[in-house]
């Protein structure tokens, strides 16, 4: 980092000079941190969508030339290449594994994937309609209470792993609970993804799974597309959470009721409802594309743009080549699917949506998929949660090593009323 170059700002005749920061990609921040303690100001930026919260080495976008790469590496070549398990503790560690660091890595896993069998009393005591994110945010933080810890830099390192480890079976077990079905134990000659699966959709403890490639494959991508996307409200919430020194479980179960939001990670699940609506509708999809392009009809396509990307997300054009090939190999016959593909034709061809980059993004494909895998819909934002519980402990790790560690303290624009005295009730 550099911090070389300097800004300027000029406020009621006052010049004030600051520091500005330069990232390695070449990304300029002016430094603020004595704006307010130097000089009495602050800064005003609703959704900080302008401010940085942090420096990280974990992950870097470039919205406008659709770029994502993890600790440097393009995720094109990680979700081609590369297991679930390497990319989690490349995330977390800094560097891809070698055979026996890998291996060791999936030997602790293993070793605390079990969840304690009182826990199994919280799941009988949701009831079947609980979603299965509301299960899952309380059964991280219910974990704390299985595994005291302190504040010592070994039991943090054991508790991501547990973390890692354990949000596997709950999530599978979430999945249980919700259809009525038996658990599932782990089993440790299974890899992280086909582990996953047959917690899932193994008919019992005793029964044979036999684990299907191209659904692993798909399972493996959809989780490292999902592991980890910058300073998101997610990733933000766990670093700020984090930041009170609170244990990381806590953490991370404030990242999971932050995920659920339809306007993070639940994106996934309205454009299946919009389909469903477009199909209630006569499968007029033509219909919908025009209302898309009325302002006056409050109508928006879901699944496309992104906050972020300015050009076409890197993680859809991934899946887009992903749903193409689940569909044909599971033969899967379905009419909302066949409304997507066509949404997704006009999307990619309209001038409207083209010259908008309005693209397909990310949550357009998910669904198709995850829909094809013949997942619930209450599920897709818990699978959604299992690819980003590694991202999180990356960013909620990183935090705690930083130099300039703090306990997250944003300001305000006050705009209340002024002062005001006290009047007796009688006199009012």
């Amino acid at each position: 980092m550099s911090e070389e170059k300097t800004a300027k700002i000029f406020i009621e005749g006052k010049e004030i000079e600051l520091p500005v920061i330069v990232g390695s990609e070449g990304e300029t921040a002016i430094d603020i941190r004595k704006l307010r303690t130097g000089y009495g100001y602050t800064t005003y930026d609703p959704g900080y969508g302008s401010t940085g919260s942090c420096q990280s080495s974990i992950t870097f976008i470039n919205g406008e030339k659709g770029i994502l790469r993890y600790r440097g590496y393009p995720i094109e070549e990680l979700a081609e290449n590369a297991s679930f398990e390497e990319v989690t503790y490349l995330t977390i560690y800094g560097e891809l594994p070698n055979k026996k660091q890998l291996a060791d890595f999936n030997a602790k896993l293993n070793s605390y994937d079990s969840i304690h069998e009182d826990m199994k009393k919280f799941f009988e005591n949701f009831p079947l309609s609980a979603h299965p994110m509301a299960i899952l945010s309380s059964l991280i933080t219910a974990l704390s209470t299985f595994n005291p810890t302190s504040d010592k830099i070994e039991d943090r390192e054991e508790d991501i792993l547990r973390l890692i480890a354990k949000v596997k079976t709950l999530s599978a077990y979430a999945y249980r609970k919700s259809q009525g079905l038996p658990f599932i134990y782990p089993r440790d000659e299974l890899t992280y993804v086909q582990d996953f699966m047959s917690m899932m959709w193994r008919k019992s403890n005793s029964a044979k799974y036999e684990i299907n490639p191209v659904l692993e494959k798909a399972i493996n991508v959809l989780l490292i597309l999902h592991l980890d996307h910058e300073q998101n409200c997610s990733a933000s919430t766990v670093r700020m959470v984090g930041s009170s020194q609170g244990n990381v479980y806590t953490a991370v179960a404030a990242g999971v009721a932050a995920l659920w939001g339809p306007l993070h990670g639940g994106a996934n699940q309205k454009v299946l409802d919009m389909l469903k609506a477009i199909q209630d509708d006569g499968g007029d999809y033509q219909k919908y594309i025009d209302m898309a392009k009325d302002k006056s009809s409050g109508f928006r396509l879901m699944g496309f743009g992104h906050r972020v990307y300015k050009n076409f997300d890197p993680r859809a054009t991934i899946l887009k080549k992903a749903a193409d090939g689940i569909l044909k190999e599971l033969n899967i016959q379905d009419p909302l699917l066949d409304i997507a593909k066509n949404l997704e034709k006009i999307a990619l061809e309209d001038d409207f949506f083209v010259s908008r980059k309005l693209f397909p993004n990310v949550d357009f494909y998910s669904g198709i998929i995850y829909r094809a895998l013949q997942i619930p819909e209450e599920m897709f934002t818990v699978m959604f949660t299992l690819g980003r519980v590694p991202g999180w402990l990356a960013q909620w790790r990183e935090s705690r090593e930083d130099p300039h560690f703090r306990i997250h303290r944003p300001r305000q624009i006050y705009t209340g009323p002024t002062e005001r005295h006290f009047v007796a009730i009688d006199k009012r």
